[in-house]
């Protein structure tokens, strides 16, 4: 790809951009003086300006119906969240009875391990990244401790090697290996929240599998953003948020997988409720729990309508675009993003900044995390004074993403601007 720094440029890819429209579907944010550019979609995505209107029609529902708006509501509530399934299928790879919308991340995680990481004496031990999302360091320990385990033995982390930023697959592949005979569970993000860097999810599901362990995935930040087939990789189980990539407002309800393998598996142990129940006996309130078989068997509770309708109106922006188009868009536009960064760096004497991420697009997706070597955070606070949002990780590194939904090659080069204006 061939790329100049000048607005020139950019605004001739934005005019060829066949995503540009989609610009106009978003609300950026208007609580500084100058206009936004927006570059934490890998946090909180934007949102859609229909979401209004999703969540209108729950709140006339619920207004005019009262409780008969779980059979009677334009989208019936009782099963509001089979609207989400066919969406959020074709974003993670799965079959439609494979993946489920309910609950948060976090939770959903722990339900799944209750059912997956089933250690025994002699086979008991996580193995994760390390510098993993703390979230899901607190789920792992607390997960080994409930079964009366030392995290600090039973989980095992990889990191980077001395002088590097990002792991190299074949130190995850080669510590599976190890610990074979002990492994219960390998439990990875799909792409990693400081660096941005982006697993080999199949290889290393196949690795995990090899040595007789489950393999899970935490995809908060591979969701939207990267190419996943979960059901293609034989995934065991997998959980993510839809606030970043997906846009599907603040805290909103998360997804989760599990593979079709494990869908008529009622002796899986898990922590059960009445959503999950069997569909056709679920109101008589029956003692004894039959799962629904599937990933829909691992709700616990009635569907949350109201964020489930901000998620609606912003996975039906995914399929009316289609996952392809989004993904050509992102390597193209955080290539652009990468060569900026650089040749500000190397036409400057007073800055040296490092992109932490991968710099092949199979091993990254839309963010790029950026060492700003010999600057602190006022170089950090200077870029938001003047309209970049974006996100600050201790103790110098920058994370961006542009989202190819809504940002702009413009977005790009205005970034770089204030940047190099920063730097002085």
């Amino acid at each position: 790809m061939s790329f100049d720094n000048t607005l020139e440029f950019a605004r001739t890819k934005d005019q060829n951009d066949p995503l540009s429209k989609y610009r106009d579907q978003f609300f950026f944010p208007s609580f500084h003086d100058n206009e936004v550019v927006y570059f934490t979609g890998n946090s909180l995505g934007l949102q859609p300006k229909t979401v209004k209107k999703y969540i209108q029609q729950e709140l006339d529902d619920w207004a005019k119906w009262g409780v008969e708006g779980h059979f009677d509501a334009k989208n019936p509530w009782f099963s509001y969240h089979e609207l989400l399934t066919p969406k959020i299928a074709k974003v993670v790879g799965a079959k439609d009875k494979e993946v489920v919308v309910t609950h948060s991340l976090t939770t959903n995680l722990h339900l799944l391990m209750v059912s997956f990481y089933r250690p025994t004496k002699s086979r008991y031990k996580i193995l994760c990244e390390g510098k993993a999302f703390p979230s899901d360091q607190y789920a792992l320990e607390s997960q080994a401790k409930f079964h009366g385990f030392e995290p600090s033995d039973a989980i095992i982390e990889v990191f980077p090697r001395e002088g590097e930023h990002n792991l190299r697959e074949e130190d995850i592949t080669s510590m599976i290996a190890e610990h074979a005979d002990e492994l219960a569970l390998v439990m990875i993000g799909g792409v990693n929240y400081y660096t941005g860097q982006r697993f080999d999810m199949e290889k290393i599901t196949k690795a995990g599998h090899d040595a007789g362990a489950i393999v899970g995935w935490d995809l908060a930040h591979a969701a939207g953003n990267v190419e996943l087939a979960l059901h293609d990789w034989g995934v065991d189980f997998a959980a993510w948020c839809s606030y970043k990539y997906l846009n599907s407002s603040p805290g909103g309800v998360s997804g989760l997988f599990v593979h079709e393998k494990h869908a008529k598996n009622e002796d899986l142990p898990r922590f059960a409720g009445w959503w999950g129940h069997n569909k056709a006996e679920r109101f008589q309130m029956k003692p004894g729990f039959h799962p629904i078989e599937g990933a829909e068997g691992w709700q616990l509770s009635n569907a949350p309508v109201l964020g489930m309708a901000a998620h609606n109106a912003a996975l039906d922006i995914f399929e009316e675009v289609g996952m392809e188009a989004i993904f050509k868009k992102r390597d193209n536009i955080t290539a652009y993003l990468e060569f900026v960064i650089t040749e500000i760096s190397a036409s400057s004497d007073k800055a040296d900044f490092e992109i932490i991420t991968p710099k092949e697009q199979h091993r990254r997706g839309a963010q790029l995390s950026i060492l700003a070597h010999g600057q602190g955070k006022a170089l950090f606070d200077a870029m938001a004074k003047a309209g970049v949002v974006a996100d600050w990780r201790e103790p110098n590194v920058i994370r961006i993403a542009p989202a190819p939904l809504y940002n702009s090659y413009e977005d790009v080069y205005r970034f770089g601007q204030i940047l190099k204006s920063a730097i002085q």
